[in-house]
Order: C-alpha cells, then sequence, then structure tokens
C-alpha cells in the first residue's frame, strides 16, 4: 500500500493530499530511510513522522483499504512518542 494512503486510513494523518505533502518533505521514515508519498508500506515496517516539535514511531500491524474510525488505531502500533527541540534559525 502506497504510504500517503496509509496514513490517511489509519488516521495517522486526517488527509491524503496533507499525508503526501509531509511526506514529500521528507518528514516520513520507513525502516529508517526517508520515504516519499508513493512508498510502499509493508507489516511489520517502523514507520517515523515528524510533526513539528513532535516525532512519533509506529509498526504497522495490519493493511485495509479502508477501515472505521473505530478501527483506524488497530492498524498500527505506537512504539514511541517525542518531543524534538525546536529548530534553532541562525546557528
Amino acid at each position: 500500500m502506497r504510504l500517503d494512503k496509509f496514513l490517511k486510513v489509519s488516521r495517522l494523518i486526517k488527509r491524503r493530499t496533507l499525508a503526501k505533502e509531509v511526506a514529500d518533505q521528507g518528514r516520513v521514515w520507513i525502516n529508517g530511510h526517508v520515504a516519499k508519498a508513493s512508498s510502499d508500506v509493508k507489516i511489520g515496517d517502523e514507520l517515523t513522522i515528524q510533526f513539528g516539535q513532535k516525532r512519533v514511531t509506529v509498526k504497522v500491524t495490519d493493511l485495509k483499504e479502508t477501515t472505521k474510525k473505530e478501527e483506524a488505531a488497530g492498524l498500527y502500533e505506537l512504539i514511541r512518542e517525542e518531543r524534538t527541540a525546536p529548530e534553532q534559525d541562525g546557528i
């Protein structure tokens, strides 16, 4: 399954267009490698997503074309969620 579609279906990111933008900005990694929106996601992959000053790492546990809101969190397992230091300009 495409990365942007998985992020939308799993509700990690609300809209697919936003998921595509985030991936194309280099803010998503699959198994430690920078991923594009078209990258293939498989069960067992570890995704790391940078949201502003927060970094979330999840493990893909299931792939579905569509899910209900209540079932979306079942597509992944949260490994860690951490705050990152704000980027300092000019240093």
